[in-house]
């Protein structure tokens, strides 16, 4: 999600800066004046990307993605997480039958876990 708000206060910020007139940034983003508004206040709820990226670019900027995990250390987070979830669940119904397991024990089972999740369909890792 794109927090618009922030963006668009961000963009609005710029415009100020080129002391650009809003109906010149719709002019030139080729968007209505109506969304650059809202967007540029922050009160656009869902506005599309291209809209975005338009508005930008007759700001002059570019907007980058950046990616701040690879996709190697992101799908191992994932995992982890979810199989520490699924573990815990697991050591919560052992706890009820006075069943649960030491911390190391309960370590291993999530890194074994977390090992299934990874080496199966992407669906099982993704899915909540």
């Amino acid at each position: 999600m794109i927090a618009t708000s922030s963006l668009g206060s961000q963009l609005e910020f710029r415009r100020r800066k080129l002391r650009m007139s809003k109906s010149a940034v719709a002019k030139r983003a080729r968007v209505p004046i109506a969304t650059v508004r809202r967007i540029l206040s922050g009160n656009e709820r869902s506005p599309g990307v291209s809209k975005i990226v338009a508005i930008a670019g007759a700001l002059g900027v570019e907007l980058k993605m950046h990616e701040i995990k690879t996709a190697q250390e992101f799908r191992k987070a994932r995992a982890v997480e979810k199989a520490t979830k699924l573990v815990n669940l697991v050591q919560g119904t052992m706890g009820l039958e006075a069943q649960a397991v030491n911390r190391q024990t309960l370590n291993d089972m999530i890194e074994q876990t977390t090992s299934e999740l990874l080496a199966g369909p992407p669906k099982r890792l993704w899915d909540d």
